[in-house]
């Protein structure tokens, strides 16, 4: 829609870009002082972080490549047209993160606080990742890129590239993803935990949605009425309801182990209590053992 450089090689979309990402470093600090993770696990989050963007935009581009192909007569091209996908720079970067996390994180963290907190960190990541997705969104309006259907409805938007108005579906997701960050922001506030799993579930649902008021070509797949976007969504919906599961079963885990402690130390309590009863002479009011001193 803009794509005018502002600077020599600067635009609105590279610095929206640049903003989401300020952002998402900027909300994740927040969250994780608020809600008290350690801060050599906060700067192992961040600099893995950096990585996973650096190579999710590698990952992005890659998907749009091969979502591309029909498109490019059957060639696998990849160049500054190419263009990038979300949904490549997320399962890259999120795999790079899991990755790096999980490895450094046994190296440097002795005491395994990357494990034990993995939650935390995984609803602190999910209000970054919404966030500046929304930012994201908003450069690809900017852009012009992921737009929707050509409509002449009042809510339509010129597209100065294609000549006529579209539905702003970049607007649309940007709105939806504040909505988003804003509910599980409030939600860690409250010490509610969940938030990855939601924007997972939320976001898929979503997406599938929306992509039925796309219009820029979205690649195919083996079923012709569901673009690569919507198999992804069912994807990501289904990684989320699996990690609903998976938290509840560590959690269960957690509380069973604990309550197993609480009566090993109660039966550890009564044990030594016993003990002293079995020692202590009734006739005299004293130990047995001073008891004896007295007589001898």
């Amino acid at each position: 829609m803009y794509p005018k450089e502002i600077l020599p090689g600067i635009d609105l979309y590279l610095i929206c870009m640049c903003l989401a990402v300020m952002a998402a470093i900027i909300v994740y600090r927040i969250i994780a002082d608020k809600i008290k993770i350690e801060a050599k696990l906060q700067n192992l989050c961040i600099f893995t972080a950096v990585g996973a963007i650096i190579f999710g935009y590698f990952s992005a581009v890659l998907f749009q490549a091969f979502y591309n192909i029909k498109e490019n007569g059957g060639e696998f091209i990849i160049n500054s047209q190419t263009g990038a996908t979300f949904y490549g720079g997320l399962i890259g970067g999120a795999a790079f993160f899991l990755l790096i996390y999980f490895l450094v994180g046994n190296k440097i963290l002795p005491e395994e606080e990357h494990k034990t907190r993995f939650f935390d960190v995984a609803d602190s990541a999910a209000c970054s990742i919404a966030i500046a997705h929304a930012i994201g969104r908003i450069g690809c309006l900017f852009a012009g890129c992921c737009h929707g259907k050509r409509t002449e409805a009042w809510f339509g938007i010129f597209m100065q590239d294609l000549g006529y108005k579209v539905i702003p579906t970049q607007l649309l997701e940007a709105l939806f993803l504040i909505f988003l960050f804003v509910y599980l922001f409030l939600r860690v506030k409250d010490k509610q935990t969940y938030c990855l799993q939601i924007y997972m579930c939320a976001y898929g649902a979503w997406r599938f949605v929306v992509e039925y008021l796309r219009d820029d070509y979205r690649g195919s797949t083996f079923v012709d009425f569901v673009t690569p976007s919507q198999l992804i969504a069912i994807a990501m919906i289904a990684g989320g309801a699996l990690l609903i599961l998976l938290q509840r079963r560590i959690q269960r885990n957690d509380t069973s182990a604990g309550t197993v402690t609480v009566i090993s130390d109660n039966k550890g309590a009564e044990t030594e209590s016993e003990d002293e009863e079995e020692e202590y002479d009734y006739d005299y009011g004293e130990s047995s053992g001073k008891s004896e001193d007295k007589s001898e």
